[in-house]
């Protein structure tokens, strides 16, 4: 079992890295591999202002490489390298094989799937290149920055009304761009847009281009019946079309539901014994760097006492 690892951490985003933390400090043998640079999401995130700690909020990489820091020094290995597939091997010792992007493989008694999810995209240009400087992805997370500044959703959906309210708490104007000739969201949220004064709608128009030099300045839309072409001033750009979990390598092994977010109890345990899930990967109501930290916190101590029971060790 020498080349065998205690635990294997999959994704390094504020999930993964909460557990390589608590792995650490247990002074379990655990290895987080993660395809990109460790911090995930918060990478691009300009500023957070609800994590606890910090009353005049923290730059995400910063946060995210703190983070990174404090667990590696508790002896967390950080590997980067992107696992292809996962597979649980029965032999003398049951035990789980990931398979590494070069071919190779490395092995653990126990896996945390941390590989969270990512918002889907408009793929648009000024998209990409605006992340952090007035485009985003949640409202939660960067609403409080654009007090008293005018702002763009995108989407139709119940997710776009829900934020676009929320973004009225702040900004001055809320103009929602959507494709179609009516929303998509449930009809209480449609009323309740519908009654605040802050919003607009801009129907049957879709994004073009988001404009802007060092931020956001304008989104370009067409309106999709007449063909007519219009910028819209802005300050941001919120992008709601859709999330999609990052699990496709876990979907053979582990239950999820329909929509591919891996599925757990209450101590982070999956369907499949020894692999345990936390953050955005995961089923849950709410996807923000707090939760994901709790949950890594939990998956870490349930593989720990996993870890512990296979070899015999386990505090009772």
């Amino acid at each position: 079992m020498s080349d065998i690892h205690d635990i294997i951490i999959l994704g390094g985003g504020p999930a993964g890295l909460a557990a390589g933390l608590y792995a650490g400090r247990a002074r379990m043998d655990v290895v987080l591999f993660e395809k990109a640079m460790p911090g995930g999401q918060i990478l691009i995130t300009d500023r957070i202002e609800n994590f606890p700690g910090f009353p005049e909020g923290v730059s995400g990489p910063d946060l995210a490489g703190w983070m990174a820091k404090q667990a590696e020094n508790f002896g967390l290995k950080t590997v980067i390298a992107e696992a292809k597939a996962v597979a649980l091997k029965k032999e003398a010792v049951g035990y789980f094989a990931v398979k590494l992007e070069d071919a190779s493989e490395v092995k653990a008694l126990s896996l945390i799937a941390a590989t969270g999810a990512g918002w889907n995209r408009l793929g648009i240009p000024g998209e990409a290149e605006l992340i952090g400087r007035g485009v985003s992805y949640c409202a939660t997370c960067d609403g409080p920055l654009f007090r008293n500044k005018e702002v763009v959703v995108v989407g139709g959906g119940d997710t776009a009304l829900e934020d676009g309210l929320f973004l009225t708490k702040f900004a001055k104007k809320v103009t929602i761009v959507h494709r179609r000739d009516r929303l998509r969201a449930t009809k209480i949220l449609q009323e309740r847009a519908g009654a605040n004064m802050k919003i607009e709608l801009c129907l049957d128009s879709v994004a073009m281009e988001i404009a802007g030099k060092t931020r956001v300045e304008a989104i370009k839309v067409k309106n999709v019946k007449t063909g007519d072409v219009k910028d819209i001033k802005c300050d941001g750009v919120f992008i709601f079309i859709g999330i999609t979990p990052n699990s496709a390598i876990f979907k053979s092994i582990l239950k999820t539901d329909d929509k591919g977010y891996i599925i757990s109890d209450d101590n982070m345990g999956t369907s499949c014994e020894g692999i345990f899930v936390c953050g955005d990967v995961r089923k849950k109501s709410l996807r923000q760097v707090v939760t994901a930290t709790g949950d890594g916190a939990t998956a870490a101590v349930s593989a720990q006492n996993y870890v512990e029971r296979l070899k015999g060790v386990e505090y009772k």
